[in-house]
């Protein structure tokens, strides 16, 4: 089946369920290789729709911390303690590691035929896995568009997250039943698509945190007492206007062409915080860019205030 045309959705859980996970009939039993902010909190999700934690690896004294906290009484034992123990399998390491951590699975024999490895790694699709599809396992990547904590509130923000998946067409089911059973929403990646798609949300997720951080400190530079008050509901009205209407939600001095004002806060940035100009610099050029083709920048204003973003670039060089 074409990966643009998913298969019917089985419905969904019901979540919470009200039953105790104990007592209900335990389908697969799942296990952790790489106790970090994610896999704990997928294992804990895949509890509460009746599932069963069997083993978690975890090396560094806040893996193990997370483990108890989130997979209390499961077991702590070393990767290929987790591959012998569980049915489905959870990679959850960083996405340069699992290439090597694959590898090593499949050098030692440590994956059984039929056995569901499920790796979350935003980069990478399915072709990582191919050591171990060799071996007979059944390779699934699913990646959860979230920021995670490493504490309870993540498994609720499960809860309508979004996963970006790759799955092989005769496992496409297998793949969606997990995410909903998670209380996601899966999105159907394309392999090649896996790099873009990470990159995407990278950029959205990743640079806002260290946007806000900067504003946060320029705020507090200038006497604010409660920054991230003052911030909270600009940065919320922002983020519900751009998910609503995307370029048409553009305000402030740039989308206006207000060559004067950005001039300004390029001196003051250089006095007061010089490490943020650059970054400063190249998202109002963004912006006058995605300004201007929209027909937001009138373009007779657009010629100073790019003359005004190009002098900053040469001098920050």
């Amino acid at each position: 089946m074409n990966p643009a045309s998913p298969e019917p959705r089985p419905s969904r859980p019901s979540r919470p369920d009200p039953l105790d996970p104990k007592d209900r009939p335990a389908r697969l039993s799942v296990g952790v290789v790489g106790a970090g902010r994610v896999g704990p909190a997928l294992a804990a999700s895949l509890q509460l729709a009746g599932h069963r934690p069997v083993a978690v690896s975890g090396v560094s004294d806040a893996s193990v911390r997370r483990a108890g906290a989130l997979l209390p009484d499961v077991p702590l034992v070393p990767p290929a303690e987790v591959l012998a123990r569980a049915e489905l399998v959870l990679l959850t390491v960083p996405d340069d590691a699992l290439p090597g951590l694959v590898e090593g699975f499949a050098d030692t024999g440590a994956v059984r035929p039929g056995q569901l490895v499920v790796h979350t790694s935003g980069r990478h699709g399915t072709r990582v896995l191919d050591p171990l599809l060799r071996a007979g396992a059944l390779p699934l990547a699913l990646h959860p568009a979230m920021t995670f904590t490493g504490t309870a509130v993540d498994v609720q923000r499960l809860a309508g997250c979004s996963f970006g998946v790759t799955a092989p067409d005769e496992l496409r089911l297998a793949a969606e039943a997990l995410v909903i059973e998670m209380g996601g929403e899966p999105e159907w990646i394309a392999e090649e698509m896996r790099p873009l798609y990470h990159a995407a949300l990278a950029l959205g997720a990743n640079h806002l945190v260290t946007l806000v951080a900067e504003s946060m400190e320029l705020l507090r530079a200038a006497g604010v007492g409660a920054p991230d008050r003052m911030l909270g509901p600009l940065l919320g009205a922002a983020l519900d206007n751009a998910l609503r209407s995307g370029d048409a939600a553009l305000t402030g001095p740039v989308a206006r062409g207000d060559a004067g004002t950005v001039a300004a806060h390029v001196t003051e940035l250089r006095k007061h915080a010089p490490a943020t100009v650059a970054g400063y610099l190249a998202m109002a050029r963004a912006t006058a860019d995605r300004a201007l083709a929209h027909g937001l920048l009138k373009p007779e204003l657009a010629e100073d205030l790019l003359d005004v973003l190009a002098h900053g670039a040469e001098e920050t060089r």
